[in-house]
């Protein structure tokens, strides 16, 4: 799974390095600690102008005869159309790729509503033998650049209150692990190439069968990892010491 990560890269890096043709992201600054409910940086494919309101709330993101790539913040943590409230979104962080074509909080969205979430690196915590804490690492690119997730995001508007605005939530598409994920957890995200972008956010390439098949783990080279301190394990920590290698002597391990 995903459960913490990383956003450092500027939104203008971001939009020039992802082709954005429209900011709708403000910049926040880096966050070292990113948890959910945050609102996190996705790229979608939209309209030049998406209504504030619309009442088929249920269809709002389907697209679109000439779809733009929209960069745009929104809520961590998957909302169904159909929830009763937001609680929800704190159990739908992340979509399990092999699932998210039978369950009907990801079906819709992974017919129609497909994003791209960049990120700088993610946290995950390995299990230690004989220890009861376990050992938080940070998992980055090999290459020095942004990870490029794949994602759902989903539109939700409190149906009890009709001037309720409309919510954007996103979940993470995790994967079985890789070789080089394999030691820390058995799950990671699906990171996803600049040369399946547009497949993936195009909403009307709905050959569910095609997309499935990017659902894979990324090659062993393109991640990389080391242990750091666990400050990370306070959700309430967001500095950049979080990303400093630990010391020998703090190594759970050592």
């Amino acid at each position: 799974m995903c459960g913490r990560f990383v956003t450092t890269s500027a939104v203008a890096d971001l939009a020039e390095r992802l082709q954005i043709d429209d900011i709708r992201a403000e910049e926040s600054g880096p966050n070292f600690n990113v948890t959910p409910r945050a609102a996190v940086a996705i790229v979608a494919a939209g309209a030049k102008e998406i209504p504030a309101q619309r009442s088929d709330v249920d269809d709002a993101g389907d697209m679109l005869d000439t779809p733009q790539r929209i960069l745009d913040r929104v809520r961590w943590g998957l909302v169904p159309s159909w929830a009763k409230d937001l609680s929800i979104g704190d159990k739908m962080i992340n979509a399990r790729s092999e699932t998210i074509r039978e369950k009907r909080s990801f079906q819709r969205a992974f017919a129609k509503r497909r994003c791209l979430i960049p990120v700088d690196g993610f946290y995950e915590w390995k299990v230690m033998p004989r220890r009861k804490t376990k050992q938080p690492v940070f998992i980055h690119s090999t290459v020095a650049e942004p990870l490029v997730f794949a994602g759902l995001y989903e539109v939700w508007r409190d149906k009890a209150d009709p001037d309720a605005p409309m919510v954007r939530t996103c979940s993470i598409i995790t994967t079985a692990a890789n070789d080089t994920m394999a030691p820390i957890h058995d799950r990671m995200p699906v990171i996803l190439g600049p040369q399946h972008y547009d497949e993936w956010l195009d909403p009307n390439h709905q050959d569910l069968d095609v997309l499935t098949r990017l659902l894979v783990p990324s090659s062993n080279d393109a991640i990389t990892y080391y242990p750091v301190r666990t400050l990370v394990n306070k959700a309430a920590n967001n500095f950049a010491e979080l990303l400093e290698p630990a010391p020998p002597e703090s190594l759970i391990d050592a």
